[in-house]
């Protein structure tokens, strides 16, 4: 299985919503022309995620939650 680990992409966003605690909420941002992500990138929600992009967002979210790589607060 491909995994689209590009920052920005499923498997990123479900590491970093883990990472920072954030709840279990599918979704990736799509790139600009010159393949970058920025706040001004738009947002793929669930709804119009494949299911292969839905699963990458989960594994990435599991992996980190299995590994407790946590952002710490102070």
């Amino acid at each position: 299985m491909y995994i689209d680990d590009r920052h920005g992409g499923p498997y990123d966003r479900g590491r970093a919503d883990s990472y920072y605690r954030r709840a279990r909420s599918p979704h990736y941002m799509k790139s600009d022309i010159n393949g970058y992500v920025t706040f001004n990138s738009d947002r793929v929600l669930e709804k119009d995620m494949t299911k292969l992009q839905i699963a990458e967002y989960n594994l990435g979210y599991e992996q980190n939650e299995a590994t407790g790589d946590f952002k710490e607060w102070g």
